[in-house]
């Protein structure tokens, strides 16, 4: 792994658990360890890498699941070939708020929506590209109309 990815993923790292970490790229760096001891030849996967998403995306839940006044929900776009489509990220994204919604904090996490428009194989498209940008606006739009004002959400896409 080049320096340049191994700096992505600590800021990676840093940016998802800014709460825990408080930007200190010392524990920021001992989490990306925590998670990559727990893949094999994680050090060769960038942090876009599904596998190394899946993994910061269970410690994450994990580490929120303990907090009582705090909510969270994942959602996993690559569920099924359809989850990608608008009509069901909303229904899903919709299910998500809901869920959040007693929460004075919470946070929604959208894991391998960029796959799930265009899988790995596959190149990026003018009409990919517009499709993944429609659908991150509307999750957007949802989220701001959906939310109460006073509540404070995080949206996290990895």
């Amino acid at each position: 792994m080049t320096c340049s990815e191994d700096l992505r993923r600590l800021h990676f790292i840093n940016a998802l658990f800014a709460g825990l970490t408080g930007n200190d790229l010392y524990l920021a760096q001992q989490i990306q360890s925590a998670i990559t001891t727990s893949l094999a030849e994680a050090e060769n996967r960038p942090p876009s890498d599904p596998a190394f998403t899946a993994a910061a995306g269970r410690l994450l839940e994990k580490l929120l699941a303990g907090q009582e006044d705090h909510g969270f929900f994942h959602w996993d776009a690559a569920e099924s070939t359809a989850d990608a489509t608008p009509l069901f990220t909303r229904e899903k994204v919709m299910a998500g708020l809901r869920s959040l919604a007693r929460f004075r904090e919470a946070t929604l996490l959208v894991t391998n929506l960029r796959p799930a428009h265009c899988p790995p194989d596959r190149r990026w498209t003018a009409r990919r590209q517009r499709e993944y940008d429609e659908t991150l606006a509307l999750i957007r739009d949802l989220a701001a109309a959906r939310t109460r004002p006073s509540a404070n959400l995080n949206i996290f896409f990895l």
